[in-house]
């Protein structure tokens, strides 16, 4: 960019096309929302701006600020599983054949070549009470039960298994919004862990074998610090759209499993209140913009966590 001013002419010319799509696709709306967020609801699509905190009070309400910590408590145990499951993935790629590791990249990205909305209904037919997994369950409970009976102790297999199999209730609760929250964003935290931990110098991991440090004190004393820029990017790549999103728990969820998006969207649509749906929206705007700057706070002095 230093030698930018020696052909200005190409310069304005790259820049004005993504400036222009910017301000007017994205800044001005959102500054429209944000405007609406200091006004009152005058019948039913008049909004008149009165520069009030009235909505944004309202938001603090008890009952809007339960929504807020439960959207919290979901999200956060949503990432904190991706963290789980996906470090292991990411590992187990960066050290698979090279020739495997196009095809194991491939497979991560592979749930967003459809659409969210398909994989969601997709997700419902493995957790309905006569899903897929209710069906594995109850196969695995008939030749658990003949294995009892074949060998003579068929009164202690319907005692621990009962008479016959009770499909569990694995819908429209907070368990099914975690799974598919987790199913959903999982590649967002495989990806920056990939990235990190493939930049990883191996010298340091023979070294800490050489010495005697064994596989898991190497992997919690080594590896994992290493890779630290790389889990904070996921983490809050990860924890930002599990926040705000509307759609799995909307779907997967039932009425004590609502988010806070899920009722920004309904101040939206049914109840057409675009002035505290505009609050609300902001509020957990700044939320996001807290989980950025804590990670800038936690990477300060790593180089960064996101090209990692």
């Amino acid at each position: 960019m230093g030698h930018w001013r020696r052909y200005p002419q190409v310069f304005w010319t790259v820049l004005t096309a993504p400036t222009f799509w910017i301000t007017f696709f994205f800044l001005i709306p959102l500054g429209l929302i944000w405007v609406y967020s200091f006004g009152e609801k005058r019948g039913i699509i008049d909004i008149e701006v009165t520069w009030t905190l009235a909505n944004y009070l309202r938001a603090l309400e008890p009952i809007y600020l339960q929504i807020f910590t439960k959207s919290l408590w979901i999200a956060a145990l949503s990432t904190l599983i991706c963290l789980a499951v996906g470090f292991p993935v990411a590992l187990a790629i960066v050290y698979a054949p090279a020739k495997w590791k196009p095809l194991l990249l491939m497979l991560v990205i592979l749930p967003f070549w459809t659409n969210l909305l398909i994989r969601t209904y997709a997700l419902i037919a493995v957790l309905r009470t006569r899903g897929y997994v209710n069906f594995g369950l109850e196969w695995l409970h008939e030749q658990a039960s003949w294995l009892f009976q074949i060998s003579g102790m068929g009164g202690l297999g319907v005692a621990l298994l009962g008479e016959r199999f009770e499909p569990l209730q694995l819908l429209y609760n907070n368990g099914a919004v975690i799974i598919g929250l987790v199913y959903v964003h999982l590649p967002f935290m495989v990806l920056p862990l990939y990235a990190a931990l493939e930049r990883l110098d191996r010298s340091f991991l023979e070294a800490s074998l050489d010495l005697g440090a064994g596989h898991m004190r190497t992997f919690f004393l080594i590896i994992v610090p290493l890779a630290m820029p790389g889990v904070i990017s996921g983490l809050i790549i990860t924890f930002i759209p599990t926040l705000g999103s509307f759609l799995t728990p909307d779907l997967l969820g039932g009425p004590d499993s609502t988010m806070i998006a899920n009722i920004i969207e309904r101040q939206f649509k049914s109840a057409n209140d675009w002035p505290f749906g505009a609050a609300l929206s902001f509020l957990l705007m700044y939320m996001t913009f807290g989980a950025l700057a804590l990670r800038a706070f936690l990477t300060r002095g790593r180089g960064g966590g996101l090209e990692a």
